[in-house]
């Protein structure tokens, strides 16, 4: 660290003992770093007091800070105190609240009086109104809305400003107004010497404080430049610098110190375009590897910055083999699966409040995977999740959820509360209990933040009047999780370091890997979340956009000055809010600086690339026992699934997988088909056996619904999942196809035909199916036929299908026999021949003519379309299914993958 080493080598060469010092840094993390340095300089007195500047200002202001919920809640009871119009709730209140207190910190900090600048927003939008007033009358309306909310503002940040001085709290601006007055007194008091090291940018006050100081010859300042930018009137990064050369109290007997020429030594500088922003994480690995490569590279001399703080958990991923990884960056809230848990927690109580005794199961289900479960409680919320999924549950009662999930220990968060002090109460014991768990740091870190909050939050609410509601309590932990971040604390001397570019304030190291130096992103540019004009902020001394954007100038440029070997990545995609542009910095280096060589190399995509190859099975000696085992029951379904796609079939009857069951919000085509199938079985069950009559079908409306509302228990799916939306239109479709196959069938006996039901959903099994002459090897076939029936004395074999007819005409002869069904657009033909083949060989049935069709239950006004040989006949079509069983029962011949086109 060779800015804050000369630091020290300076002070120590003037005052051995700094005991009587007190150093002033820009954040706390340095302060290890001076330790560090004064150890190995074998300082042996009293170590000096460190603070940072935000400190000081503070202890001159002889004020308490309040800040975060404490100070929304104290707002809000002074905004409701006073009548202003419109009222706003606490929900409401939070959108604008925090936006409009860091312009009023920042009008508190950079002018002298921040009435001066809500009286010009008051008169600028009066002035605004006036102007439209003159044009269309539905112009009107939006002007005076902010009319109205800078006359508010007038009103209600004075009046909370006298609330809070009457407690002696403030808010940051409150602070530095309120030490303005008192830094000449502090001054002339202050007994130990003040050291500032590494500041750019100093608000006014922080400027003063300094300056005082330095005239009464108390303090010293060592500011960290370079040539580069701050000779250069063109470069933004040393705006701040330039500004402070000129104080008066640098002169002769007290210089500018200091103004390095290291930027311009020679440097390795890499920009990697990179396709993604995880991928930007992903090649860290080989950056470092390239490093260590090198003779003399420490791991400790390198810093890997971010500056997108949600790369944080897949740099942590990638740099898993790291043994030394010092983190010194908050960790987001939000991207933690317990924050999840908890903003489900009271979006479910703010659901329970719209409709008791009504759960949607993406309502909890979030809350019981998000959790630390125990392993009783997992196998619990096992069974809970397999149940639902397994009868389809969309919406449940209270009861079911008691009778399913009771024993859980967070189980009265999920019934509706009594009030929310209450479920505050809940929450924050359950928060408090689960710490003595078996947790990992992260988990622990992450439920002790919240456990902290909600106790800073059941504190703060209990002295307000206002009504604390389960939707104030959503809102204010919604603010939480989506501002705040866990800190992790590490050791910052060794290994590798991880930060954020503010951490790096001080601190230099050789080689720097940046990742996300998108435009955006550094600087952040025009992104400014604030009330305030450009041209108001402007002209009343308040920083823009474009002194943030100087302050981002200077940490990048301050941190590769002193380097070695920078990597800048970039993440090229275009995608949301990321424009896929490099940050103009960059742009910078590339045209303006001659004294480096700068590397460029596009990363497309770090994955390895992957061929198209099908995947092969080889059947093995298990393989093959476990098809010998087939063998004895066969489905038609079995060999279609194996002409879709044989790796399926592998999966299914070799592997004896099963498909996971999923809740269907929307009906499912298949779960549509049964909902048909059973209705129509319900129905015709109780007239079989029998040669109909046209009053036989003559059903009622009524009694279709009725069987519509059997077929969906038969299901195991709730009524009320077909109550409103699609799946009420997807049961009203079924009912008119069930309505459409009876008047079909009606009209065939009104015509003059004979109709006779035999059977319906009729089982089949072991009809044996021979494989070579010798009658040596077999199949077993069976399975299910939708409905057998008799029309005009032909007996009718009819499956019914969702999906529409394939082709059903057979022209089989001596050139296509041995494959012509091997084929997956002969799938329906193929289950027909089996059908066929079956019903020849039930002694019922047997010698009878037979048919079989199907019935398209999207073309149910075609009826029952039949199987035809215009060539060959049923004995030749089981000729090509005979080569594929034994095709499925070759080990020579392994199964592999069909790749299907995309949209096939």
């Amino acid at each position: 660290m060779k800015f804050l080493n000369k630091i020290i080598t300076e002070l120590l060469a003037e005052h051995p003992d700094l005991s009587g010092f007190t150093i002033v840094i820009p954040g706390k993390r340095p302060a290890v770093f001076i330790k560090k340095i004064l150890a190995e300089k074998q300082y042996s007195g009293f170590l000096p007091t460190f603070c940072t500047i935000e400190e000081l200002i503070a202890e001159i202001s002889g004020k308490q800070p309040v800040q975060g919920i404490a100070l929304w809640l104290m707002a809000y009871d002074s905004y409701q105190q006073l009548d202003l119009s419109p009222k706003d709730d606490f929900a409401s209140f939070l959108k604008w609240f925090p936006t409009v207190q860091k312009d009023w910190d920042d009008m508190l900090k950079f002018s002298d009086d921040d009435r001066a600048i809500l009286e010009f927003m008051f008169d600028e939008e009066r002035i605004k109104n006036w102007a439209q007033n003159l044009g269309e009358e539905t112009e009107e309306v939006p002007r005076k809305k902010f009319l109205n909310f800078w006359k508010n503002m007038n009103v209600f940040l004075p009046f909370l400003k006298k609330q809070l001085q009457a407690k002696n709290l403030a808010t940051a601006g409150m602070i530095h107004e309120a030490a303005r007055n008192q830094i000449n007194s502090f001054a002339d008091q202050y007994k130990n010497r003040l050291v500032f090291c590494g500041f750019n940018a100093f608000t006014p006050v922080e400027e003063q404080l300094v300056r005082q100081f330095l005239q009464r010859d108390k303090a010293q300042i060592y500011f960290h430049g370079d040539r580069y930018y701050t000779e250069d009137e063109r470069q933004e990064a040393g705006i701040f610098l330039r500004k402070y050369q000129t104080w008066k109290e640098f002169n002769k007997s007290r210089k500018f110190r200091w103004i390095e020429d290291d930027f311009s030594k020679p440097k390795q500088i890499k920009v990697y375009e990179v396709s993604g922003n995880v991928s930007q994480a992903q090649l860290l690995p080989n950056i470092l590897n390239s490093m260590q490569n090198v003779s003399g590279t420490e791991l400790s001399d390198t810093a890997v910055v971010l500056l997108d703080e949600h790369l944080l958990p897949a740099a942590l991923d990638s740099l898993s083999t790291v043994e030394q990884l010092n983190i010194t960056m908050g960790f987001p809230l939000k991207n933690m699966a317990f924050s999840n848990a908890v903003k489900h927690f009271f979006h479910l109580q703010k659901q329970l409040a719209k409709r008791p005794n009504s759960y949607y199961y993406n309502d909890v289900l979030p809350i019981l995977e998000e959790l630390p479960n125990t392993s009783e409680e997992l196998k619990t919320v096992a069974r809970f999740k397999s149940l639902i999924e397994e009868r389809n549950i969309v919406y449940f009662s209270e009861a079911f959820l008691r009778s399913a999930l009771d024993s859980l220990s967070y189980f009265p968060l999920l019934i509706k509360a009594e009030s929310s002090d209450l479920f505050l109460k809940q929450i924050y014991n359950f928060c408090y209990e689960l710490k003595f768990r078996e947790l990992d740091d992260l988990q622990f870190e992450n439920i002790a933040h919240f456990e902290k909050t909600f106790k800073i939050i059941k504190n703060q609410t209990a002295s307000y009047q206002f009504d604390i509601t389960i939707e104030t309590l959503e809102v204010l932990v919604n603010q939480v999780i989506s501002s705040e971040t866990i800190d992790f604390q590490g050791e910052p001397l060794q290994g590798l370091q991880l930060m954020g570019l503010l951490e790096t304030r001080l601190l230099n190291f050789k080689n720097v890997i940046m990742l996300s130096v998108n435009e955006g992103k550094l600087p952040l540019g025009n992104t400014q979340n604030t009330y305030l004009p450009y041209d108001v902020r402007q002209h009343f001394g308040l920083h823009t956009f474009l002194e943030n954007d100087s302050i981002y100038a200077y940490h990048f440029y301050r941190l590769i000055q002193e380097s070695d070997s920078v990597h800048l990545l970039f993440n090229a995609l275009s995608s949301g809010v990321n424009t896929g542009e490099k940050s103009r910095f960059i742009t910078q280096l590339e045209f303006e600086v001659q004294f480096h060589s700068i590397e460029h190399t596009i990363i497309e995509n770090l994955s390895a690339s992957v061929e198209a190859q099908p995947i092969e099975i080889e059947k093995t000696a298990k393989v093959m026992e476990r098809l010998r085992e087939w063998k004895k029951r066969v489905s038609a379904t079995h060999l279609t699934s194996y002409l879709y796609n044989p790796i399926d079939f592998y999966l299914n009857k070799v592997l004896e997988t099963r498909a996971v069951n999923e809740i269907e919000e929307q009906l499912s085509v298949k779960n549509y088909g049964n909902l048909v199938h059973y209705a129509l079985q319900i129905i015709y069950d109780t007239i079989t056996e029998k040669v109909l009559t046209s009053e036989d079908l003559n059903i009622s409306d009524d009694r279709i619904n009725e069987a519509m509302n059997q077929s969906i228990a038969q299901l195991k799916h709730q009524p009320e999942f077909y109550e409103r939306g699609i799946n009420f239109i997807h049961k009203s479709i079924a009912e008119r196809v069930v309505k459409n196959i009876i008047s079909y069938d009606r009209n065939l006996l009104l015509e003059g035909h004979s109709l006779k039901i035999i059977a319906l959903e009729r089982k089949f099994e072991e009809v044996d199916f021979y494989l070579d002459e010798a009658r040596l090897e077999k199949v077993s076939f069976y399975g299910f036929i939708d409905r057998i029936d008799e029309l005009d004395g032909v007996l009718r074999v009819i499956d019914y299908k969702t999906a529409k007819t394939k082709d059903l005409t057979l022209s089989i002869d001596e050139k296509n026999i041995d494959e012509y069904l091997m084929n997956d657009l002969k799938k329906q033909a193929l289950q027909l021949c089996i059908y066929q083949y079956v019903l020849g060989q039930l002694p019922e049935f047997a010698g009878k003519y037979t048919e079989t069709a199907i019935w398209s239950l999207t073309e149910v006004n075609k009826g029952a379309v039949s199987l035809q040989f215009t060539k060959g006949n049923l004995e030749d079509a089981m000729v090509s299914i005979r080569n594929l069983i034994l095709e499925i029962l070759n080990p020579e011949v392994p199964f592999t993958e069909k790749i299907r086109p995309v949209f096939d």
